[in-house]
């Protein structure tokens, strides 16, 4: 019989790692982790819990404009970066530090290496130089942010991971990229006062999201003063004396303190010994896994970013739980991937579950629409200009909700109740049916009774 030195054994511990690694122990496994950088993963060190926090900060701004129209004088406010990022750095330090501490309660041992396999079962630790043997590898080493070296001048930006550690704010940033990061961080430095330019190949923000989402975000963020180059390409980043100069596929030439790409992410995979191992990767070095998270190795799976299927944290989470359960709990289960709710801490957020509009259309055969956009209780003795969508997708012949999207203070808050609802295949009647909670802006979802109607052309 072959002895191991682990039943598991997880390379990285991000959230999906960790989940994975706990439970295991908890069903009685043998199990270790190594992680190369930092106990965490993207999420908590470099990813949405530190983007949060910096989201917090960066709307302290209009609470400021705004109490003048409720009766509060308040003197001219000053920001400080460098408070900002080390209160933000002492509160990553003590998640990592409870991350740690419930591992080791669980009974796993950490190994702060980076972890290559060497084989199927086999796991080489590079800070020792050590090989270790274990019956299951899990992988869980997330993404890192794509770069485009095909772009002159690469070296000169930044990505999201830099910008949680800039020395001083910058006060002019071109944003690359359309989706969750660059939206969000566009939010992030123009409310904490930089001048942003925000630069996207495509001809709207947020591809996958429902329109309306995308056209009222685009419409908001313009509002805010924040500069839009879209259909267009930054091709090429020169540094010098002045700063740095951004220049774009139609000529123009950005001048400005920092260039931050954020054109998605990548899976993790490089360097670690994967091909050699036999495992099989798809497109951008993606795991390719089963409903049950192996790979094409027996004995190796994988969960998380790395495998690019959801890559939201709550999902990397439930795919390492699921996992463990069923491996070593004698309970097996899969992660289920639809009705996943998604926030956007944009300013304003979004909070989205279920389908789009278009798609609904494309899964169901009738389709009816309830939507409002009003201005929020809160904006309107603010005198704030700002807008919420508030937006139903029913099944026109079942009335089940297919979809609910939300552009406002709260969103992410407001859709997660929802999520629930249409987890339970809650109809527009049961919506009809609850009690509204006045006033609140929530009760718009339960109080829409008028279909839309698209105008004429």
């Amino acid at each position: 019989m072959t002895t191991f030195d682990y039943d598991l054994f997880v390379i990285g511990a991000g959230s999906g790692g960790v989940r994975a690694a706990r439970i295991a122990a908890t069903h009685g496994a043998k199990v270790g982790i190594a992680e190369e950088y930092r106990v965490g993963g993207t999420c908590v060190i470099r990813g949405c819990v530190p983007k949060k926090l910096m989201v917090y900060a960066s709307r302290f701004a209009d609470e400021f404009a705004d109490a003048a129209g409720f009766g509060w004088t308040v003197g001219p406010p000053t920001f400080d970066w460098a408070t900002l990022i080390a209160n933000k750095d002492t509160e990553i330090a003590r998640l990592e530090a409870a991350y740690r501490r419930n591992l080791g309660r669980s009974g796993v041992t950490l190994i702060e290496s980076r972890a290559v396999i060497e084989a199927p079962g086999r796991v080489r630790l590079e800070a020792t130089g050590q090989t270790v043997t274990a019956k299951t590898i899990l992988l869980a080493t997330g993404a890192r942010p794509f770069r485009d070296m095909t772009i002159d001048g690469i070296e000169h930006a930044i990505s999201s991971d830099e910008a949680f550690h800039l020395p001083a704010l910058p006060k002019s940033v071109v944003i690359v990229g359309g989706g969750y990061i660059a939206v969000e961080f566009a939010g992030i430095f123009s409310g904490l006062g930089a001048k942003v330019t925000h630069v996207h190949r495509g001809d709207k923000i947020l591809r996958g999201f429902d329109e309306d989402l995308r056209d009222d975000l685009g419409h908001e963020m313009a509002k805010r003063g924040i500069q839009q180059r879209f259909s267009s390409r930054v091709v090429g980043i020169a540094k010098s004396a002045a700063g740095i100069v951004a220049t774009l596929n139609t000529g123009e030439d950005i001048s400005c303190d920092a260039v931050m790409m954020a054109t998605g992410r990548t899976p993790n995979t490089a360097g670690l010994g994967l091909e050699s191992a036999g495992v099989e990767l798809g497109i951008n070095g993606r795991v390719i896994v089963d409903a049950q998270s192996q790979t094409t190795v027996p004995g190796i799976y994988a969960v998380g970013d790395v495998t690019d299927r959801v890559n939201l944290t709550p999902v990397a989470i439930r795919e390492g739980h699921a996992f463990a359960d069923s491996l070593y709990g004698g309970k097996p289960w899969t992660t289920q991937y639809d009705l996943v709710p998604s926030g956007v801490f944009s300013t304003p957020e979004i909070g989205s579950v279920g389908l789009s509009e278009a798609a609904a259309r494309e899964a169901v055969t009738n389709v009816d629409i309830y939507k409002t956009r009003f201005r929020p209780m809160k904006a309107v003795l603010a005198g704030r200009d700002e807008r919420m969508l508030m937006k139903l997708v029913v099944d026109a012949d079942s009335g089940r909700v297919l979809g609910c999207h939300i552009l406002g203070p709260d969103a992410a808050e407001i859709v997660q109740m929802a999520a629930i609802a249409m987890r339970m295949k809650a109809t527009k009647a049961d919506f009809d049916n609850t009690m509204a909670l006045h006033p609140s802006v929530a009760e718009e979802l339960v109080t829409l009774r008028e279909k839309w109607v698209p105008p004429t052309a």
